[in-house]
């Protein structure tokens, strides 16, 4: 049975007044923003195919040149699907809620939509194939940082690049404070690293700290060095936010869906780390 949200729930505090109600934390929403993005309408897969690579040869001067296959095979593929919740609010919830029930309740729900595709971002990271770098187990140090910076130039993959990390990850990284192939004496660095906990760009990475990375039942966790191509979001429908009367019920159902697609683009533009993302 659906969970209907009543007045009971909150009589507790109706004679209190709060400035304002308390939202589920949340972290901040960045993959969106350093990906691929797409739009369009309806459901139909979006696919990208990739044409192989010509050789050029040593040709003498009276050599007839000979055609080589130039023919494009499937890479991926981004298939549509439909996300979305709901909040029932009752008439005597509404009328007796100090929190503004209404629209904390249309607010929430459209952070958990973000929540949902930042979700789905992250997990594609399991799903570069550019190579890996890293141990479960291991923590995460800037040899493996550099190491998968130069596997990411290898592939030849297109600046910007970005490095996405769960705090863990980044707590080890952070404290170790001192690059492969740097002085130890390196003040500015160390300062950086210490004042803010989140060094913007290192070796031209612009290095991004989530909770939204997951972690495993052994304390590992999958961050990545990616190019923007890498991975791809396909926005067929934003957030839509569809209020509707019940009148049996006496209250009001707040109904969110969002349609989108999701997924790896050009695989082998990223880099999986893999560390061990145990709570300091």
């Amino acid at each position: 049975m659906a969970q209907i949200n009543t007045y009971s729930d909150i009589q507790s505090f109706v004679n209190t007044i709060f400035e304002d109600a308390l939202f589920v934390a949340r972290d901040n929403n960045l993959m969106s923003a350093l990906v691929l993005n797409f739009t369009g309408q309806g459901m139909a897969p979006r696919k990208v195919q990739q044409y192989n690579q010509g050789t050029a040869k040593a040709i003498g001067e009276s050599d007839d040149l000979t055609s080589d296959a130039f023919t494009p095979t499937a890479l991926s593929t981004l298939t549509p699907s439909e996300v979305g919740l709901q909040f029932f609010l009752t008439d005597q919830r509404l009328e007796s809620d100090p929190f503004g029930a209404r629209d904390d309740a249309a607010r929430e729900l459209g952070l958990a939509i973000a929540d949902k595709i930042e979700s789905d971002l992250l997990g594609d990271l399991a799903s570069l194939t550019g190579g890996t770098v890293g141990t479960a187990g291991s923590a995460m140090s800037w040899s493996y940082f550099f190491a998968a910076l130069s596997r990411l130039r290898a592939q030849k993959a297109p600046r910007p690049y970005y490095c996405v990390l769960h705090p863990y990850q980044w707590h080890d990284l952070a404290t170790a404070v001192t690059p492969a192939g740097t002085a130890t004496n390196a003040p500015e660095f160390q300062n950086a690293a210490m004042r803010d906990f989140y060094v913007q760009t290192v070796a031209g990475v612009q290095i991004y700290v989530t909770a939204n990375v997951s972690i495993d039942t052994s304390d590992d966790a999958i961050g990545a060095m990616f190019s923007r191509e890498a991975l791809a979001l396909d926005m067929r429908r934003a957030p839509r936010l569809e209020p509707e009367r019940d009148a049996s019920r006496r209250g009001w159902e707040l109904n969110m869906t969002a349609v989108y697609a999701h997924g790896v683009w050009r695989p082998t533009w990223g880099i999986k780390i893999i560390s061990d993302a145990t709570a300091p």
